[in-house]
């Protein structure tokens, strides 16, 4: 009896929010990374500025305002996504460079690298949103409850960041006393960011409609 040819099953579809960063396979400067909560002060200053802070200074009955950028934008997107079925691209590519941005400082500060963050090259960190057909792939009324639906996810992260904080603590003995980062914490690290942005991305910067997968993994 011949056997019937079964085809393999399709890949499942890759989820539209990527991220990733680059191992580094050396040895890294022990210095820096003993000093590395105050190296990093300057750059964090900087995504400061962009990332939606501001400062008040009152001197006798006169105030001075420093304003910044408005950081991610929610709002906006929100109400375009709800009423135009619309996401104008400027504020997508705005978005998604931020969110690059503060991943390349929140890398340095884990001690991942010590390739100082850049304000707008993408070094070591990959991270890459599609941009979707508002028409097809976004729902109008979803950006409403994305903030709800992911209250799961926000648990779990709660207590995947404090094993963040317990590897980079372990890393930064580990490379005073060798040079190199674990590459088990180090892909742990890697994986909290990678269900951060996609969290991120899905409740917020609202560009998919994909619930994000329970796993570190890509």
């Amino acid at each position: 009896m011949e056997a019937q040819y079964t085809p393999p099953s399709p890949a499942p579809p890759e989820y539209p929010i990527r991220y990733g960063v680059d191992y580094p396979d050396r040895d890294l400067n022990r210095l820096t990374s003993f000093f590395r909560i105050f190296a990093v002060i300057p750059i964090a200053i900087v995504l400061g500025t962009v990332a939606g802070a501001s400062l008040t200074v009152t001197a006798g009955r006169q105030s001075y305002g420093a304003a910044a950028a408005g950081g991610v934008l929610v709002a906006g997107p929100l109400l375009m996504i709800l009423f135009r079925k619309k996401y104008p691209r400027w504020w997508f590519d705005w978005n998604v460079e931020l969110l690059r941005f503060q991943a390349r400082v929140g890398v340095y500060f884990a001690l991942m690298t010590d390739t100082y963050p850049s304000t707008d090259e993408h070094q070591y960190v990959q991270l890459d949103i599609d941009y979707p057909d508002v028409e097809r792939d976004l729902g109008r009324g979803m950006p409403l409850v994305k903030w709800f639906l992911a209250i799961p996810h926000y648990i779990v992260l709660i207590a995947l960041y404090i094993g963040a904080i317990l590897a980079v603590i372990g890393a930064w003995f580990a490379i005073l006393f060798t040079g190199r980062f674990p590459r088990g914490l180090f892909d742990y690290l890697v994986g909290v960011g990678r269900w951060h942005t996609r969290v991120v991305g899905y409740s917020f910067v609202l560009v998919t409609d994909a619930y994000p997968p329970f796993r570190l993994s890509p």
